[in-house]
Formats: C-alpha cells, sequence, structure tokens
C-alpha cells in the first residue's frame, strides 16, 4: 500500500486506487499458499472463525460473499444459494473449480460468480437474505461506500456478517502490527520460500485498519441497526462485526 498519509493514518476509510491495485495484485500472488500461511498463521482459527460465522446462515438463504478469495469459505456453505463475488478473475477462477466442485458431491446446484469490487455490487436492491465478509472487508478500497452498497443489496431485515482482524483500541493494535511484521513474515517465508513473498505487502493493511469502535460507528451512518463487533476468543487475533438492515425505514 501507499505510505499512511494516502488513508490519513489509521483512518481506514479510503485506500489510493494505485496502493489498492497494488494490493490486489499481491492478493492473486497469495493463492497458492492462501489457506496453509492463513492456518499456521492463526494457529488453526481460521477454521474456527469461519465455522462461527458460517452458523448465522439458515438453510435457504440467498446468501453473497464479498471478497470470496480461492472459495476456501464459500465451498461450505451447505443449503444456500451462493453468490460470491471478487474482483480478481484469478481468484474467482480457483473458487468456481473449488466451490463448485464441494456443492456437485453435495448434489447442489452451483455457486453464482461475480467479478466485481464491493463499492459496485451489479445486483439489484433488496437482493439478499445475508452478507459474509471473510477477511476481505480491510481490503476494500473505499470502506463506507462498500457498506453503503451491500446495505442497499440486502433485503430488509437481512444481516451482514464481518470476520476480519481484531483491532480493539491502538495498545492492541500495536500487538497485532508487531505479531504482522515478525511472526507472520516468518510463516510466510517458510511456507512460501521466497523472501519477497505477498504477505509483505499485506502485512501493512492491518497497520492502517481501523478498531472495531471506528467499524461500528461506519455501520451505523450507513443506516445499519442492532451493530455489534467483539473480538474473538482464544487469540483476539480476529473480530466479528453483526449488522441488521432495518425492515422499515
Amino acid at each position: 500500500m501507499g505510505d499512511r498519509a494516502a488513508t490519513g493514518g489509521f483512518d481506514p476509510s479510503g485506500i489510493d486506487i494505485d496502493a489498492w491495485e497494488k494490493l490486489e495484485q499481491q492478493l492473486e500472488e497469495t493463492i497458492p499458499n492462501y489457506d496453509r500461511v492463513n492456518r499456521l498463521m492463526t494457529f488453526g482459527q481460521d477454521k474456527r472463525w469461519r465455522r462461527n460465522v458460517r452458523n448465522h446462515a439458515a438453510d435457504g438463504m440467498k446468501v453473497l460473499e464479498v471478497g470470496c478469495g480461492p472459495g476456501s469459505f464459500a465451498e461450505d456453505l451447505i443449503g444456500l444459494d451462493v453468490t460470491c463475488l471478487d474482483p480478481s478473475s484469478e481468484m474467482l477462477k480457483v473458487a468456481k473449480k473449488r466451490v463448485d466442485a464441494a456443492r456437485s458431491s453435495r448434489g447442489e446446484q452451483p455457486a453464482h460468480y461475480l467479478e466485481a469490487i464491493a463499492e459496485s455490487i451489479p445486483c439489484e436492491d433488496d437482493t439478499f437474505d445475508m452478507v459474509f465478509c471473510l477477511f476481505s472487508f480491510r481490503d476494500f478500497q473505499d470502506k463506507k461506500k462498500g457498506l453503503s452498497e451491500i446495505y442497499r443489496v440486502l433485503k430488509p431485515g437481512g444481516r451482514l456478517i464481518i470476520c476480519d482482524a481484531g483491532k480493539a483500541n491502538w495498545l492492541h493494535g500495536l500487538g497485532g502490527r508487531i505479531w504482522m511484521a515478525t511472526v507472520v513474515q516468518w510463516i510466510a517465508r517458510f511456507v512460501t520460500k521466497e523472501k519477497n513473498h505477498p504477505w509483505k505487502g499485506l502485512a501493512n493493511t492491518y497497520t492502517q485498519y481501523g478498531t472495531n469502535g471506528y467499524y461500528r460507528a461506519m455501520m451505523c451512518e450507513v443506516g445499519f441497526h442492532d451493530v455489534q463487533g467483539r473480538l474473538l476468543w482464544p487469540f483476539l487475533m480476529s473480530s466479528r462485526f453483526r449488522a441488521t438492515k432495518p425492515k422499515q425505514e
């Protein structure tokens, strides 16, 4: 990413477009080792967090995952009408093969796929019962605009569930930055066998990522009700947000 001045220091509401395009390139470069690095850097908790988020959906719901990546989350969305959105054609190519294979093995129809950004979702208003963001929210180019688009495509009474990096306050964020700058870098280098691995740049997204309170306030500004956000145990490395689009506006 660009320097912190581009986003106002720790104000994460916008990333300059050049830095965002570089970030997307780095994300594509993570594909071959995406799951393995995530599992090691979270001590295996990434699977538990995904399960925690999946359990919010009920059978038959029409759901959208914004920033589906290589399909690590969507492949286990069972009994749902699933749409996967990602700005990267390479990510979608991997996700489609992986997710549809899993759905076929369960006798389910293929998922739907959209190559698009969170800030411009090519769907009609009031389309989805639930929207998921799994470790993709911090990569939005404009987070408030992305939240507004998610709000638009949710049905009245629909819910947004986000799981992403945890940052309770500046002190907790300092610990996270040290972790990202040391242990995560060592793990990524060990797995990829490359000194200049793509996680070097991705770690910077945490530095510019805001606190839980910052995003709760942002969701309320967009119009969401019943906004909640808390750190997830046992390591307090991630946060889960829940927010509802009111039934009557």
